[in-house]
């Protein structure tokens, strides 16, 4: 049993000796402190949104024909007035020579029942002719014009029944769907090919209603891709009107910037300021993780960096200058170490060369002491 005391006490030693030395460690000179900053922070609301175009739109036919020409298909870029698509024209053409020969037939009877009521109307002049026969001349004249005016119109109708066989593009686009192909027989209002317009482009988001008054403010908000990239807005237009399932406000924000590399139903991140407060700031990089923990080396009165635990918020700013909140553990004006990794590996392998001086295992102390308590 002697045995066995002189072994616990060794291995006490030996446990109580690193803690009796540790804090005096060799501290590495040069280190970088950054203060402890409080600053405003501007709570923010995340939300998705999605990225339509503004013009958008689906071609319909207009007369009944088959399609003839198609010049372009999915992806292509189409300029305002192109042609997009061109029926056949036979059946209008026809009907437009037929409505320009009854206009012309009009035409001549109008000329004609002008020149007799002239006629009879100066012989009404002159008591020649009677009241009848001025009243009769005059009726034929209007039938006359009446006839010509159904005949111009029905011109101007099977010109434009001509003219719908020529589909063009109403803007600058992008062919995103061809709903027919050639020789394909379509009818009025049947979709011919849809696209939308890049020049102006917005993104749709759904606002919780506790927050559309913050939304109102197109300072407040900000839009950004996946990749990091901002796309500033002008102006906010907000739905009169909340969704009956989500209760969420509509919102659309529109794009104030070339829409290079942005395409509709791109994913964006949204964020929405809301109310501000005071809160404590340090910079990103001078937080040590390590599993579960979370501490910064704070600088003691001596000057030397003390590891304290700390409890951390929300984080701030972009990947270059991202900063940190502290919610307890520090104190404004306190200083703290930058790059703490490296500090607290060089410290745990200093640590580790004092705790074993020499290179003898726990078993050299226990072993003896039991062999002579058998004795």
């Amino acid at each position: 049993m002697p045995g066995y005391r002189i072994a616990w006490v060794t291995a006490v030693a030996l446990v109580a000796f690193p803690m009796v030395i540790a804090p005096a460690l060799a501290q590495p000179a040069g280190i970088e402190w950054l203060p402890v900053e409080r600053a405003p922070l501007v709570e923010k609301v995340r939300l998705d949104g999605v990225i339509e175009a503004v013009q958008e739109s689906t071609v319909s036919a207009q007369t009944a024909g088959t399609i003839m020409e198609l010049p372009f298909d999915v992806d292509d870029r189409v300029e305002r007035a192109l042609l997009i698509a061109r029926l056949e024209d036979t059946e209008q053409r026809s009907r437009l020579r037929q409505a320009e020969g009854n206009r012309e037939e009009a035409e001549a009877s109008l000329i004609d029942a002008r020149q007799q009521f002239e006629r009879i109307e100066a012989l009404y002049r002159r008591d020649v002719a009677s009241r009848s026969d001025f009243d009769e001349a005059r009726n034929r004249f209007d039938a006359a014009r009446a006839r010509f005016a159904r005949a111009e119109a029905a011109v101007v109708e099977a010109r434009e029944q001509l003219d719908y066989t020529r589909v063009v593009a109403p803007y600058n686009g992008v062919v995103t769907e061809r709903h027919v192909e050639i020789g394909e027989a379509v009818r009025p209002g049947q979709p011919l090919i849809s696209g939308f317009s890049l020049d102006e482009l917005r993104v749709i988001a759904g606002v919780p209603q506790r927050y559309i008054e913050y939304a109102r403010d197109s300072a407040r908000l900000t839009v950004s891709l996946d990749n990091g990239r901002v796309l500033p807005i002008n102006r906010v237009t907000i739905f009169p009107f909340a969704d009956a399932e989500s209760h969420s406000i509509r919102v659309r924000l529109y794009l104030n910037e070339p829409t290079d590399g942005i395409s509709p139903g791109m994913l964006t991140r949204i964020e929405l300021a809301t109310n501000e407060r005071p809160a404590l700031w340090i910079p990103a990089d001078s937080l040590l993780r390590r599993g579960e923990l979370r501490a910064v080396y704070v600088r003691d009165r001596q000057g030397d960096p003390r590891l304290r635990q700390v409890r951390v918020g929300i984080s701030d700013g972009d990947a270059n200058d991202q900063r940190l909140e502290i919610l307890s553990g520090l104190d404004p004006g306190e200083f703290v170490a930058a790059r703490p990794g490296a500090l607290f590996e060089r410290n745990a392998k200093k640590s580790r060369k004092l705790t074993s001086p020499w290179p003898i295992s726990w078993s050299v102390f226990l072993v003896p002491a039991r062999a002579k308590s058998r004795v």
